[in-house]
């Protein structure tokens, strides 16, 4: 190994140990902001606001570091993609540092513990948290992509419980818990977040090693209306146009016996077979598959009308559609066809960008 080759690898190794020691500070305040809110301790929650101050400088030398790396070795290939991956992992170890200060903060307001189903709900939330963070550090820390891999599965399978901890929150009459519960609310989400930057931890951990890119995200989508046949038209136009983007379902408030023929014949025209489907109801569709929805859209009137409360994650649309009968014939499902088909092309390319399949 030459002298350069030494000095480069003497250099990246002085930066993964300098990564190493951040990733501890920043677990370790996690850690602490979690038990101080289990506990009531506010001396603890003081000490870990403060404690951040440290692993803020620390990740500006670190950056200023891997700049310097840069201009000094011009690195190219596996280091390459490792110092790329590393200013990453070193603004989102800064991130989660900020969201323990945000934990610790608010249990330092909390006139005492929480209790009940909210601490229950915490406790699991705060234990898979740590885990997954602990183990995402390990990953890239060990350059290990199958580690990360399997840690990517845990926040997969992580349920977030939002939407009942803010049902909770609604619906209790006790107005002088209020500041307490919005709180707790608050430190929910920011473990979530936690959460999703332990998972970003474990993308960069698969990148430097295998310079593999995150796979664009997709979304799911539900087109709702009353008898299921513009909503039917607006699943079937996403699924043929955009198949790598999204999930699609469709459902009516009182949907028919079966589709429109009409309809069908005309869908099947352009590479659709609907014959054999039935319009779904929408009581059909269980909680759980409401909740899952990125987006809701309703293609007659406004999306509340069809549910008692927009699921926490889900953002509702409505789109303003000229109806269509029988009597208007094939010309009249053409016009529906195209203004749906501009509606779902402005949506999937807000979502995934131009260019979307």
């Amino acid at each position: 190994m030459s002298h350069l080759e030494e000095r480069l690898e003497h250099d990246l190794n002085d930066i993964r140990s300098r990564v190493q020691q951040q990733a501890e500070r920043v677990e370790t305040a996690v850690a602490n902001a979690i038990h101080a809110l289990q506990t009531g301790n506010k001396k603890l929650a003081y000490a870990t606001i403060l404690n951040d101050l440290p692993i803020n400088r620390t990740m500006r030398e670190i950056d200023a570091i891997c700049h310097k790396f840069i201009a000094v070795h011009l690195p190219s290939g596996s280091h390459l993609r490792l110092l790329s991956s590393v200013i990453r992992v070193n603004v989102e170890l800064e991130r989660i540092g900020d969201y323990a200060v945000t934990i610790a903060r608010e249990s330092a307001q909390l006139s005492k513990p929480p209790e009940g189903t909210m601490a229950r709900e915490l406790d699991r939330m705060a234990s898979e948290t740590m885990l997954m963070l602990r183990q995402s550090i390990r990953a890239f820390s060990d350059l290990n992509a199958e580690m990360g891999r399997s840690t990517k599965l845990l926040a997969d399978q992580m349920e977030s419980n939002l939407d009942s901890i803010y049902t909770e929150m609604m619906n209790n009459q006790d107005r002088g818990k209020v500041k307490d519960i919005l709180a707790v609310f608050v430190v929910f989400t920011q473990l979530k977040r936690v959460a999703d930057q332990a998972k970003n931890l474990c993308e960069d951990a698969i990148f430097a090693v295998t310079g593999e890119q995150k796979a664009p995200k997709v979304y799911k989508i539900l087109f709702l209306d009353e008898d299921n046949s513009k909503s039917r038209m607006a699943e079937a136009i996403a699924r043929r146009n955009y198949p790598e983007s999204g999930e699609y379902i469709s459902a009516g408030r009182h949907p028919a016996g079966s589709l429109n023929p009409h309809l069908v014949s005309f869908l099947e025209k352009r590479g659709k077979n609907l014959e054999n489907l039935k319009p779904t109801a929408l009581d059909e569709l269980t909680e759980r598959t409401l909740s899952e929805q990125y987006v809701i859209v309703s293609l007659d009137g406004e999306v509340s009308s069809y549910l008692p409360s927009i699921p926490f994650h889900s953002t509702a649309l409505a789109w303003d559609l000229d109806p269509v009968s029988d009597t208007d014939g094939e010309q009249g499902f053409e016009n529906l066809y195209r203004a749906i088909s501009l509606q779902v092309k402005d949506l999937m390319e807000t979502l995934r960008g131009e260019g979307a399949s």
